[in-house]
């Protein structure tokens, strides 16, 4: 990442769009906005992006469907803006594995401030979740690599995890059998400063039984402790 991170602003709202571009950039940000997905998908292809902004209604192609293209093709963090009547879309972006939302109307204080917090995280590399030294983690028939940042199946089958839910599942491995709260998990994750932010525990969690629980209802390795948080219900081996 450059000394001054390149934002990608998603908004077919020109009112929103330009005087919000103008003041990440007066705050130490290179921003390139656009009013549609199509105009994104091109900018994403071409150059290098570090976070996107990312409005959920838009015409076209909509936010909740860019957001997926994106986290299906890279790591590229993605904050949300969205309308405070848009909860069932704020869930189903977070699932799809947006990193953040902030609701319309918003101050762009508060936008900047959460960017930075995502920047913090990407910073550390993971290393508030354990120091990495390429080993690997084998529970329940999966292999987590932290070499490549990796979740493999009983079969060697890739299964793609975001920044977020990388660093979540390396601290469930790195902890197994132990009960894990909200604000631990909060603490070894993402840092203290993402307080505002607690119920992207929960949103994650959800994202990642659905990746690796045979039944996400009913989950068998990663199991709510009622009154204390979350646990890997596994033996681990450290490879």
């Amino acid at each position: 990442m450059t000394d001054r991170p390149h934002l990608l602003l998603v908004d077919d709202e020109r009112s929103i769009r330009e005087p919000l571009a103008q003041y990440l950039q007066r705050n130490g940000f290179r921003v390139t906005a656009v009013e549609n997905a199509r105009e994104a998908r091109i900018r994403l292809t071409a150059n290098a992006i570090d976070l996107v902004v990312l409005d959920i209604m838009m015409p076209g192609e909509d936010g909740l469907s860019l957001c997926r293209h994106i986290r299906e093709t890279s790591d590229t963090p993605v904050i949300l803006l969205t309308a405070r009547s848009e909860e069932t879309d704020r869930i189903v972006g977070l699932e799809m594995g947006a990193d953040d939302y902030v609701l319309k109307p918003f101050s762009p204080r508060e936008l900047v401030a959460r960017i930075k917090v995502i920047f913090r995280r990407v910073a550390t590399g993971g290393q508030r979740v354990a120091a990495i030294d390429g080993a690997s983690y084998a529970f329940s028939g999966w292999v987590l690599k932290s070499q490549e940042r990796m979740l493999v199946d009983s079969e060697g089958v890739s299964v793609p995890l975001s920044t977020a839910e990388y660093n979540l599942m390396l601290a469930f491995v790195t902890r197994p059998n132990h009960v894990l709260s909200r604000d631990q998990l909060l603490d070894i994750t993402q840092g203290r400063e993402a307080n505002a932010f607690d119920r992207a525990i929960d949103n994650q969690i959800s994202r990642l039984r659905k990746k690796i629980e045979a039944d996400p209802k009913n989950p068998a390795l990663i199991k709510t402790v009622w009154g204390g948080g979350y646990t890997l219900a596994s033996d681990v081996r450290k490879l």
